[in-house]
């Protein structure tokens, strides 16, 4: 009995990690699905005298792109996001996150600007409230401005193809 506790503590120790081996870091679960997006009132990146607000889009569906000119994983997404915009499916908004203005601005001339329009979020605070790990991550909102997908890292083309644009049409319909 004496050895009998001690390794059945290893034996489940060892399903436990083995359990998380197999997981997929990229697939943490986000509280905010289902539940409304946090509000904010932020000031616009390209006009400081102007603000966006999360209600400025009641009414549709819409992604926010949480983004920063730091962000090395950001510029590979961009591409993709810049398509997107082009295309019209959907409307892309940022939030630029615990950035500098003139960097971020600078980073969209270079690279293209596939957003509406961008909020800052210098503190990151906004941020916070959305549950943001680390950028980029993207958010599918629905009409309601509820949070119905939250894509952690990069916009893929699997991820924007199987997961985000379908459930954008089905939001739309």
């Amino acid at each position: 009995m004496r050895f009998l506790l001690p390794l059945i503590a290893f034996i489940v120790l060892v399903g436990f990690l083995l359990v998380g081996l197999n997981l997929n870091p990229r697939q943490v679960p986000s509280p905010l699905i289902g539940k409304p997006a946090p509000e904010f009132q932020l000031e616009e990146l390209h006009a400081s005298d102007k603000t966006l607000t999360s209600k400025d889009n009641l009414g549709k569906v819409w992604l926010l792109n949480v983004w920063a000119s730091w962000c090395v994983s950001c510029r590979e997404e961009h591409p993709l996001l810049v398509e997107l915009s082009k295309a019209g499916i959907v409307p892309v908004y940022g939030l630029n996150y615990k950035d500098e203005r003139d960097l971020a601005l600078q980073w969209l001339r270079q690279f293209g600007d596939p957003y509406v329009a961008s909020a800052r979020d210098p503190e990151g605070r906004t941020g916070i409230e959305y549950g943001v790990y680390g950028v980029p991550e993207t958010y599918v909102i629905d009409k309601n401005g509820v949070i119905r997908y939250k894509q952690i890292g990069p916009v893929t083309v699997d991820a924007l193809q199987n997961k985000i644009l379908p459930l954008v049409k089905e939001l739309q319909g």
